[in-house]
Parts: C-alpha cells; sequence; structure tokens
C-alpha cells in the first residue's frame, strides 16, 4: 500500500536543490559580507555556526507569519458567512482560536507547525466548546508532507487521544504554500478543484480529516467511527467555503485493543472510500 496520508508530495527537486545549496553555504559562506575574515579565520571564529543558528531560531521561533495567515483565512470565511464569528484565544488559553458557527454552536482551534515534534502532544479540549479541532501550519518547504501528517496523526494524536481521554473532532492540514511550487498540490493539478485568492493569498481547498466523537477504548469502543463532515460543522465550513471536493475528505480509524500488557491501536486513513495508509498494531509508548 502506497503512502497518501495526504495528497501532496515532497517536492524532489527542491529537495535536492536545497542539498546541494546547503554544500555550496558551508563552503563558500566566508566569500559572503564584508567581515575581513580570511578562510580559515572566519570557519573558526564561530560566525558561520552562529549566523546559521540565529536565522534557524527567527524562522522556527516567530509564529506571527502563520497568525497573519489564519486571520486572513477566518476574517474571508467570516466575510462569506461560513462561519459567524472568530477571536483569538489568548496565550492563557491551550487553544489558540474560537469560533462561533453559524448555528451558535462553538469550535475551537490548536495550531500547530508540521507534526512531527513534540509540540503536537500538548492540546486540551476546552470544556465550553462543541467542537475541537487541530490546524496544521508547516511552512517549510523542504519538508515531508506525508511523514508529518502520519507522523501527527498516527504516532503523536492517537497516543494521546487514546491515553488522555482527549476528543479531537478533526486535523486541517493547510498553509499559504500549498499548491505552490514549492508543495504542488494534486487537487488543483489532477482533481479539477479551484484556488481561492484570500488576501496576498492563493490557496487550493484544506486537507480535512475526520476522527471519532468518542475515545477509543480497548473494553468499551474498541473501534468508533470517523465522523461524517456534516457532523462537524467548522470543517464542514472550511470544506465548503474554499470549494474542496467531497472525495477528497479523510476519515481516521482508531482501532485498539490488548496485545499481553500493552494497549495497541492500528490508525487507518481512508479518503474516497479507499484506504490510503493504515499501521500495524503499535503500542502506545508516552513518556
Amino acid at each position: 500500500m502506497s503512502d497518501e496520508s495526504v495528497p501532496c508530495e515532497k517536492d524532489a527537486e527542491l529537495r535536492k536543490r536545497i542539498l546541494e545549496f546547503s554544500e555550496v553555504l558551508k563552503t563558500e559562506a566566508h566569500k559572503l559580507g564584508a567581515h575581513g575574515l580570511d578562510e580559515k579565520e572566519f570557519y573558526q571564529s564561530g560566525l558561520f555556526r552562529g549566523s546559521i543558528e540565529r536565522v534557524r531560531g527567527q524562522f522556527s521561533a516567530s509564529m506571527r507569519e502563520k497568525r497573519e495567515f489564519v486571520s486572513v483565512i477566518l476574517n474571508h470565511m467570516e466575510h462569506k458567512k461560513a462561519i459567524k464569528s472568530w477571536e483569538s484565544a489568548g496565550e492563557a488559553n491551550r487553544h489558540d482560536y474560537l469560533v462561533e458557527l453559524l448555528d451558535g454552536r462553538k469550535a475551537a482551534i490548536e495550531l500547530k507547525g508540521c507534526l512531527d515534534g513534540n509540540n503536537t502532544n500538548i492540546f486540551e479540549r476546552p470544556p465550553h466548546v462543541q467542537e475541537f479541532v487541530i490546524w496544521s501550519v508547516c511552512s517549510n518547504p523542504g519538508a515531508d508532507p506525508r511523514h508529518n501528517v502520519w507522523s501527527g496523526i498516527h504516532t503523536r494524536l492517537s497516543a494521546e487521544i487514546i491515553s488522555r481521554s482527549q476528543v479531537v473532532d478533526g486535523l486541517i492540514v493547510w498553509d499559504w504554500i500549498c499548491g505552490t511550487l514549492g508543495r504542488p498540490c494534486p487537487k488543483i493539478d489532477k482533481g479539477g478543484s479551484h484556488e481561492t485568492d484570500v488576501g496576498p493569498y492563493r490557496v487550493p481547498p484544506p486537507c480535512i480529516y475526520l476522527f471519532p466523537d468518542t475515545v477509543p477504548s480497548p473494553r468499551n469502543n474498541p473501534d468508533p467511527a470517523p465522523q461524517a463532515l456534516h457532523h462537524v460543522g467548522i470543517l464542514r465550513a472550511f470544506h465548503e467555503c474554499f470549494g474542496g471536493k467531497d472525495r477528497d475528505v479523510h476519515s481516521v480509524r482508531f482501532q485498539v485493543g490488548h496485545q499481553g500488557a500493552d494497549t495497541v491501536r492500528t490508525t487507518t486513513i481512508e479518503r474516497n472510500g479507499a484506504v490510503v495508509r493504515r499501521s500495524a498494531p503499535t503500542p502506545i509508548l508516552r513518556r
């Protein structure tokens, strides 16, 4: 079975260029700028390593660009009457945005990065909302989206959902890199979907994943069914507002059981009625 846990895949040519340029940068960096050092002095001084670490920290630490993207998207949805209103939840909360849907229901959104890091494990469903979803904004064009999505869903989210009895209604995978040369979108190129101009961005429909609305349990609830799209209002609003096709929506199952002393889960992702990835029964190991 091929891994199509998300329709897009990493751009092999871009990855090759990144590797080639990084090698050039490591060997030719001493020729850049007006530092006044010769080649040996430059690399011994720590100037190169310190500069690289600073740039890396600036990219990884700053959430401003991600939050600007989310604000533009949610403002567009409010303007198009796909949602009633939205607000930033503030730093004191364990979620990032609160959205009021057209029927008055409340949905909370937790903003994450590429899903392959430990930060994905940190979330808390607010008690006062009817829906809770996670939104992955992975702004690194060189990242592998299929690895990241599978790592996030199977390795991290499923373990937290089962171990902490935290219902997550679904996942959105979507950012301003989607549909660009750095991350071509098959939904546009092959699937007949259209792009939407939103502020400075032109975006394809988001990738949407529907999870069960109950916590899997080996004894009482070993194989809860994923929810239907019309049952999760916030995901339906994203899907319809940006012209998503029903055939592109993903359903995720978490089957749980016991193998000896271990609790194991089998994660299955389906799209358009076909299984696109399934794990073996995997023990839940939480540190």
